[in-house]
């Protein structure tokens, strides 16, 4: 099966694409597609990969599923476009970065962390759809087997990443991974509702910059 996506990526999960789950999983998506209104737009589905090529990622972000509402879902975990309010998990992200780093926050920032992307932030929900209005409405489709085969792909086949594990969803994709190639940091997720439970004061961001500076590798510019 021919996927629109980015090379390197392809290549990963070359032994993905002809397999019976993932035509299941293409049809049950085109199904919902004309069926009713899911999030993010079709074009955008891949856009996690396409933003941050294979052979790039350095730092790996693991979300649940995409935005549900209008205007919000663009294919990047916790990430918004220009001009969308910031949602409050990524509000208080973006305290943490900035308790952290001890980088101010401007007013007004933005959601949209392309530029987190484009520095080799991979930004990956594990379903990749959502109905809209209706939250994990897609995580029986199928879609965690292609994301966990993507994050297994990096395991083996990169050496040296980091895995930012929010959640007790996201610790759980932990097995995937080989913690003697990678660095593995879990925390709480960082919603309201648990982001005082351990996440806020996490230091992930300057962690993950140190291990990346010790793998002789660019760190990220967070804010």
């Amino acid at each position: 099966m021919k996927v629109r996506i980015e090379s390197g990526w392809r290549e990963a999960l070359a032994d993905q694409w002809n397999q019976p789950y993932f035509a299941q999983l293409t049809q049950r998506v085109k199904a919902e597609y004309c069926r009713t209104m899911v999030f993010p737009p079709a074009p955008k589905i891949f856009a996690a990969f396409d933003a941050c090529p294979f052979d790039q990622v350095k730092v790996v972000i693991i979300g649940q599923d995409p935005y549900h509402g209008p205007g919000q879902a663009h294919g990047l975990c916790f990430s918004v476009p220009d001009g969308i309010d910031v949602p409050p998990s990524l509000q208080n992200i973006y305290k943490e970065m900035s308790a952290d780093l001890g980088v101010p926050l401007d007013a007004g920032r933005s959601g949209n962390l392309s530029y987190l992307a484009a520095q080799g932030v991979l930004l990956l929900n594990s379903t990749l759809t959502v109905e809209a209005h209706r939250p994990a409405s897609h995580q029986a489709l199928g879609w965690q087997t292609l994301t966990d085969a993507a994050i297994k792909a990096l395991s083996d086949k990169r050496q040296g990443i980091v895995f930012l594990l929010w959640g007790s969803y996201a610790i759980r994709k932990a097995e995937l991974i080989d913690g003697t190639k990678h660095l593995i940091l879990t925390a709480p997720h960082p919603s309201p509702l648990s982001a005082y439970r351990g996440f806020f004061g996490c230091r992930h961001f300057s962690k993950a910059n140190q291990y990346l500076e010790e793998q002789g590798k660019q760190p990220i510019k967070w804010l």
